[in-house]
């Protein structure tokens, strides 16, 4: 039995690839959200990741976990030391490019988590992706009122991974685990591009054209705030894109096709998937 905490993006792709050969059961704080995993085979339980009883529950029979969750320290500590307590033979840490001195909070969390992971002594893995293409998604309702979207970016480069593709190599090491115990992974897309790049794909996708423009850090941060994302969030967004415009994310690997046996997913593929999302 394998354990996925939670059901965001990249562990809903997780569980649904892994029901599909084994039994699967991931953890989840409201069911309702989680049919659509039920449906294709999981077993849904709920819980929560502050409520460390109920992840021992969680936990029981468990051989394998993959861990990802908003990168909350106390939370996914707590999944470490049930695991351990458990015995589970191995957790693959969705993860990002942490550091403890590092100005974005949560970057710094992920860093304590790992630590954490560490000292527990459960053999793991580490997916350190780069930003997944999903969160240009967040954009998609102003690209399809304005044609145009921006960002503190300006010209940087960011290795964008599709989360499917993320979620596909956690659930292939999970799944055999054999050869990854204390491995990191640095998981992204077939090459770096920029958003005036992102900008041209989508031009191209939609028939239209689709204009970039550049951000301040404050412009940035106060036009997610406006569209509803909370202001610490907004802020470590704002952080993350402006180190991007500094060259932060400007790397590309052959991590996931060397994982996987296949070309990892472009950003051309994503756009093609989700056009009528910007439509």
């Amino acid at each position: 039995m394998i354990l996925v905490t939670t059901a965001g993006k990249v562990g809903s792709e997780a569980v649904r690839l892994l029901t599909q050969q084994q039994p699967v059961r991931v953890l989840v704080r409201d069911p309702a959200k989680a049919k659509a995993l039920a449906d294709a085979g999981a077993h849904i339980v709920v819980g929560d990741l502050e409520v460390p009883a109920s992840i021992d529950a969680a936990m029981a029979g468990v051989t394998a976990v993959v861990l990802v969750s908003p990168a909350v320290p106390a939370q996914e500590l707590n999944v470490v030391a049930s695991a351990a307590q458990a015995g589970v033979g191995h957790i693959v840490k969705v993860t990002s490019k942490a550091a403890p001195d590092s100005p974005i909070a949560r970057r710094r969390g992920q860093s304590e988590i790992e630590a954490g992971l560490a000292a527990s002594g459960v053999p793991h893995t580490l997916l350190r992706s780069n930003a997944y293409m999903q969160n240009v998604l967040a954009l998609a309702p102003a690209i399809a009122k304005t044609s145009g979207f921006g960002s503190a970016a300006g010209k940087g480069r960011t290795g964008m991974v599709d989360a499917r593709d993320v979620a596909a190599v956690a659930a292939t090491i999970a799944a055999t685990p054999a050869g990854h115990a204390d491995k990191t992974y640095w998981l992204t897309g077939p090459q770096a591009i920029s958003n005036d790049e992102v900008a041209a794909v989508l031009s191209r996708r939609l028939g239209r054209t689709i204009t970039y423009r550049e951000l301040s850090f404050e412009e940035n941060k106060d036009a997610m705030i406006r569209a509803g994302v909370p202001e610490q969030i907004a802020h470590m967004n704002a952080q993350a894109f402006s180190m991007i415009a500094e060259g932060d994310a400007d790397w590309a690997t052959q991590d996931v096709p060397a994982l996987l046996g296949r070309p990892a997913r472009s950003f051309e593929q994503f756009a093609a998937d989700h056009a009528a999302s910007f439509a």
